[in-house]
C-alpha cells in the first residue's frame, strides 16, 4: 500500500482532537466522514490548511474532511492512527450487494496477494529443478538437489505462518498473535503427537490430531476466530492488565478450538472423501479421474486432497501403477496454468501481467499455488475456465482409463511417468494434456473479451501508462432536470470548485446514463455517486444527491460495475428520487470535470432545463 499519504493521515488524526475523539469513521467518493465525540476539538482551519486537503466542513452531524476521488488511499492510512480500529467503519459490511461467496474469494484472494511474489519465486525454483532433473543435471539423490528443493518447499510448508499474519492484516487483528496461532498448528511435537498414533485429550476434550503443514483452511479459520475473539477480551478486560491478559486469552481460546474443532475440520471431510474415492475406485475408476481433474484445485484450496495421498500410495505399491492422483492432478494444474497464460496475454495491467506470466509457467511445471490464489482464483473466470478444460481432458482420460508408473511432480517434466508396460498411457495422457490445454485456451480467451480490457475498443481508453492528446470536448448531459450553477449548490466542497468545475442539476427522474464512450474508474459500494472516464481523456464525477452516502446505497441500484466498459447513453444507476427526497435530502447532483487542470476553460450550458439525454451539458475546451 502507498505511504505517501502517510503525514497527511497523521495531520488530519491530530487535527480533528486525536483518536481518542474519533467516534467513527467511513469515507465516499470523495471526502472523509468523521463522527466526533467532540466537534469543537477538531481544529477546521488547521485542517483546511493541509496540503492535500481541498476543504473540511460540518455537515449533517459529521465532520467532513474534502480529499477527493483518492480519498481511499487516504482513508486506509488514516484508521492506522484511530487506535480503536473496533470502531471504524469496514466497507465491506456496506457492500449488501455481494454476495457471502464472493466476500469468501475477496478474503482469500486479499490473503494470499501479498504473498504471491513469493510462492511464485519457490514455484520458479522448483520448476528449475524439476527441469535440472528431466536433462539429468541433477540427480534426486545428490545434495544439491536435496538443498535446493527444500529452499522451494519452504515457502509451502511454512504456508500457515505468512496466511497468518497477511489474513490478519486483512481482518484488522493481531498479526503477532495470528503467528503465534500458526506456531500451534504447525509445532514439532504436536506431529510428534500425531506420529505416535495415541489418543490425546485436552481437560478431557479429545483432540484430532491433523498434519498442517502446507495446509490452507485451518489457519484462516484460526485468524477468522481470532478477529472475533481479541476484539472480544479487548473490551472486557481492563486497561491496566489489558496488553498481559488479552493475548493469553486469545492465545488459549483461539488455540484451544483450532487444535479440537477449526483445524480438524478438514480432516473429518478428508476421511469421508478418501472413503468415497476408495469405493468409485472400486466400482468406477474413471470417475476418480475425471473428479480430481475437475475439482483438484479446490480439493487443494481446502487440504482435502492429502486424505487421498494414502489411497494412490498403496495403489501404486500394490499394483504397480496410479491412476487416483496423478492423471486428473497432472491435467488440472496444466489447465490452471494454461488459463493464467492466456490471462498474461490478454491482460493490459503489468502487475497482472507479470504475475500471470511466471506463475503459468510453474503452473506448467506442477506449481499452480501462484496461478491458482495470484490470478484465477481472484479473477475468477480464469479458474471456471480451467475446470470446464480439465474435466473434459479428464473425462478422456478416465474413459481410456490412464495409469502412471511412478509419483512425481504433476506437470509436464511428470510425462515420462507414464511412459511403462502400457504404451497407450503415455499417448493417452498426451491426448488428455491437448483437450485440456485447447479448451481452456479457447474458454479462458472467450472470457476475456468481456473481463479483460484488451480489445481494440478498450484499447482507446487512458491508462496511468498511456498519455493521450486532449481536445475540444462536448459533454452530454447524463440526467434529466433543472440545471443550478455550481456556486449554488449546498455543499462547500462542490460549490467551491476545489473538486473541479462544472454544473449540478436538480433531477426530474431517477436516472443517470453515461455521457459519452468509456470506462467505470470508480463506483462506490453505496452506488450514490460513480466516476467514469472518457476514450478522450475527460474525468468526471456524478455525486447524486448532498450526503446521500448516509442512505447506505438504499434506494440506489448500480446497473454497472467498476472497471466495465460502458457506452453514450447507457443506463448507469437509477435511483427512487421521491424516496430520497422524503428522506429529508438534497438532490442537487453535481457533474464535476476531475480533471479540469488539463483544460483551459470548463463551459456550461446556458439552458436552464435538459429535457433529453442528449443535450449538452458541458463543452471543455484545451
Amino acid at each position: 500500500m502507498s505511504k505517501k499519504y502517510e503525514k497527511l493521515a497523521q495531520d488530519i488524526v491530530e487535527k480533528v482532537g486525536g483518536s481518542e475523539n474519533v467516534s467513527t469513521l467511513t469515507h465516499c467518493m470523495t471526502r472523509l466522514r468523521f463522527a466526533l465525540n467532540q466537534n469543537k476539538k477538531a481544529d477546521q482551519d488547521a485542517i483546511k490548511a493541509l496540503d492535500g486537503v481541498i476543504d473540511a466542513i460540518e455537515s449533517g452531524g459529521q465532520f467532513q474532511v474534502v480529499i477527493g476521488t483518492h480519498v481511499e488511499e487516504v482513508y486506509e492510512e488514516v484508521v492506522k492512527y484511530i487506535k480503536h480500529a473496533e470502531n471504524i467503519d469496514d466497507k465491506l459490511s456496506n457492500e449488501k450487494n455481494v454476495s457471502v461467496f464472493g466476500k469468501l474469494i475477496d478474503f482469500i484472494s486479499g490473503t494470499f496477494s501479498p504473498i504471491v511474489p513469493a510462492i511464485a519465486g519457490a514455484g520458479m525454483i522448483k520448476a528449475l529443478l524439476a527441469l535440472l532433473i528431466l536433462f539429468n543435471v541433477v540427480s534426486k539423490a545428490s545434495q544439491t538437489y536435496y538443498v535446493i528443493n527444500f529452499m522451494s518447499d519452504a515457502i509451502f510448508y511454512f504456508l500457515p505462518f505468512l496466511l497468518a499474519y497477511s489474513a490478519a492484516n486483512k481482518l484488522k487483528c493481531n498479526p503477532v498473535l495470528a503467528l503465534v496461532l500458526a506456531g500451534i498448528l504447525l509445532h514439532p511435537n504436536l506431529d510428534l503427537l500425531r506420529t505416535a498414533g495415541n489418543d490425546v485429550s485436552v481437560f478431557n476434550v479429545p483432540l484430532t490430531l491433523v498434519a498442517y503443514s502446507s495446509s490452507v483452511v485451518p489457519i484462516l479459520l484460526s485468524v477468522w476466530a481470532q478477529s472475533y475473539i481479541e476484539p472480544f477480551f479487548k473490551r472486557v478486560i481492563p486497561n491496566a492488565v489489558k496488553i498481559i491478559f488479552v493475548p493469553m486469552f486469545t492465545i488459549l481460546v483461539v488455540g484451544f478450538i483450532s487444535l479440537t474443532a477449526l483445524g480438524p475440520l478438514g480432516s473429518f471431510f478428508g476421511t469421508y472423501l478418501a472413503m468415497g474415492f476408495n469405493f468409485l475406485g472400486s466400482h468406477g475408476a474413471w470417475v476418480v479421474i475425471f473428479i480430481i481433474a475437475t475439482f483438484w484445485p479446490i480439493l487443494v484450496m481446502f487440504g482435502l486432497h492429502h486424505s487421498i495421498v494414502p489411497l494412490s500410495l498403496a495403489q501404486i505399491t500394490t499394483l504397480g501403477y496410479e491412476n487416483i492422483i496423478g492423471p486428473g492432478a497432472m491435467i488440472s494444474n496444466i489447465s490452471q496454468g494454461v488459463a493464467a497464460l492466456i490471462v498474461s496475454w490478454r491482460t493490459k495491467d503489468t502487475v497482472s501481467k507479470q504475475i500471470s506470466t511466471t506463475s503459468g509457467i510453474t503452473g506448467l511445471m506442477g506449481i499452480t499455488e501462484a496461478a491458482l490464489y495470484g490470478v484465477n482464483l481472484p479473477k475468477k473466470y480464469p479458474l471456471v475456465a480451467a475446470m470446464i478444460g480439465s474435466a473434459a481432458g479428464g473425462l478422456y482420460a478416465g474413459v481410456m482409463e490412464v495409469s502412471r508408473y511412478a509419483t512425481g511432480s504433476s506437470g509436464l517434466p511428470a510425462i515420462p511417468l507414464y511412459i511403462g508396460e502400457n504404451i497407450w498411457n503415455f499417448y493417452n495422457i498426451l491426448i488428455a494434456l491437448l483437450i485440456t490445454t485447447v479448451i481452456t485456451a479457447v474458454l479462458t480467451y472467450l472470457l476475456t473479451l468481456k473481463y479483460e480490457k484488451e480489445t481494440s475498443e478498450q484499447n482507446k481508453v487512458t491508462t496511468n501508462d498511456e498519455i493521450i492528446t486532449l481536445k475540444n470536448t462536448v459533454i452530454t448531459s447524463p440526467i434529466k432536470g433543472e440545471m443550478i450553477p455550481l456556486k449554488d449548490v449546498q455543499d462547500a466542497a462542490f460549490s467551491s470548485e476545489a473538486m473541479g468545475k462544472g454544473i449540478a442539476i436538480e433531477p426530474s427522474e431517477g436516472k443517470v446514463v453515461a455521457p459519452f464512450n468509456g470506462k467505470i474508474v470508480s463506483l462506490f459500494p453505496k452506488k450514490h455517486a460513480i466516476g467514469l472516464l472518457s476514450d478522450d481523456g475527460v474525468e468526471i464525477l456524478i455525486h447524486i444527491g448532498l450526503n446521500t452516502v448516509k442512505l447506505n446505497g438504499k434506494y440506489f441500484e448500480a446497473h454497472v460495475e467498476e472497471g466495465q466498459r460502458i457506452t453514450k447513453g447507457q443506463t448507469l444507476i437509477t435511483f427512487d428520487l421521491e424516496k430520497i427526497r422524503e428522506e429529508g435530502y438534497v438532490t442537487q447532483t453535481p457533474v464535476i470535470v476531475t480533471n479540469t487542470y488539463s483544460y483551459a476553460d470548463v463551459l456550461t450550458n446556458n439552458s436552464s432545463t435538459v429535457t433529453d439525454f442528449n443535450n449538452e451539458l458541458l463543452v471543455l475546451i484545451v
